[in-house]
């Protein structure tokens, strides 16, 4: 590829862009690799429509030469995506103050079989089944925004099973099909790994999930704090005899077991209320997974949130914050809102429907620049203003990193 040249931002822009690029991508020992990531990160916040190399490469911001280039930085550099993930989490507190982990799933329409980890599954929103890929990503929460800070793919048996696709899409031999579930147990060890990280509370929707038990006792056993909703199905004991098991529907169905409790409540456009929290009396325990004891199981709190004036049905949440009030677990809920509202951003103005390749490596690469993107975006603004800056030389048929 022969020299060209990338536009960048404004003095006070830049300055902020290449301090923010030096510290989270420093794990990339290649200057190359620095200015192919740069090259790609403007091109996710400033391109529109959709954020594929050769559209970024449409725009003004980048000449048509670059196309290639950054097509090869995402799907055959072969530079370690989780470090740089690592710091983009520590960025992200250093730089905000985050009150909450939060998890929430992605799912990514496809066409065809040969992207990586695509499968058909149930859309539970529609009732349909979709060709898809699968994803958990992992936010920190603060006042302001909620950052995406990690990913994980969700690997299903065809694709655990089938050695040649394996191969073709580079997956890793420790990549398994495992459930939504321990993807999200898989966050919480790294996080629990890492010392600088913020040992803030784990907030989370496990109503769909087939194990939500064995979830809040991994949760647990790394000595998180979580407030996680969970369905009326499920499983707690109310005591301490191994028959006492119940659900926690049928726990705060019966009257005598619960107290009402009233705390602000706002919905979408609406002012605050108060909202019509019930707190069971006592405290529950989660029995083990597969099993109907409850071993050394800790006390829960149990909470719903029932509107005698809307058709909707009830909400559970379980928490262990049994020493806090009601209104911290339940300000803590209110973080889910911002989840939602992050994954559409990312969605539909970051791109993370719209990685173009098959490879495995090739898909966290991207969703790593795309959780860049919106770090730095939110956190430092998008530049209006632009300038030159060199793109970096490329052979033909070599890669960009």
């Amino acid at each position: 590829m022969s020299s060209s040249r990338l536009p960048t931002t404004v003095a006070g822009e830049s300055s902020r862009m290449q301090e923010f690029l030096e510290e989270v991508f420093k794990p990339l020992h290649r200057a190359e690799q620095h200015r192919w990531a740069k090259a790609y990160l403007q091109g996710l916040i400033h391109a529109p429509g959709r954020k594929t190399p050769r559209r970024m490469a449409r725009t003004e911001l980048l000449p048509p030469a670059t196309a290639h280039g950054l097509h090869q930085f995402i799907n055959a550099s072969s530079w370690d995506w989780e470090p740089v993930r690592r710091r983009l989490a520590l960025w992200v507190a250093a730089n905000a103050a985050p009150y909450a982990w939060a998890v929430a799933e992605l799912t990514i329409p496809k066409r065809g079989a040969h992207s990586v980890g695509v499968h058909r599954r149930l859309d539970t929103a529609t009732g349909r089944l979709v060709n898809c890929q699968q994803t958990v990503g992992l936010f920190l929460t603060t006042d302001a925004h909620c950052f995406p800070v990690d990913w994980s793919l969700v690997i299903d048996g065809d694709w655990a099973r089938d050695r040649q696709r394996r191969l073709r899409a580079r997956i890793p031999e420790a990549e398994t099909a495992r459930p939504v579930g321990s993807h999200i147990l898989g966050h919480a060890a790294a996080v629990a790994a890492q010392p600088r990280l913020p040992r803030v509370p784990w907030v989370l929707d496990l109503v769909q999930c087939d194990d939500a038990g064995g979830v809040l006792a991994g949760l647990a056993r790394h000595r998180f704090d979580f407030v996680c909703e969970v369905g009326p199905a499920q499983p707690v004991f109310a005591g301490h005899h191994p028959s006492a098991v119940t659900t926690v529907g049928r726990l705060m169905d019966t009257r005598r077991t619960r107290r009402p409790y009233a705390v602000e409540h706002r919905t979408a456009g609406d002012r605050p209320r108060a909202a019509p929290i019930r707190v069971y009396a006592g405290a529950v325990r989660l029995p083990r997974h597969d099993t109907d004891r409850q071993g050394d199981s800790p006390c829960h709190r149990l909470l719903e949130l029932r509107s005698p004036d809307s058709p909707q049905p009830a909400r559970y949440w379980i928490t262990n914050l049994t020493d806090r009030c009601v209104e911290t677990a339940m300000a803590l809920v209110r973080s889910r809102a911002a989840v939602r509202s992050t994954v559409t951003t990312l969605r539909e103005d970051f791109g993370a429907l719209d990685f173009a390749g098959r490879s495995f490596p090739g898909w966290h690469h991207h969703m790593t620049m795309v959780s860049a993107a919106y770090v730095h975006q939110r956190l430092h603004g998008a530049p209006n203003s632009l300038t030159v800056a060199p793109v970096p030389h490329a052979a033909p048929n070599r890669t960009a990193g």
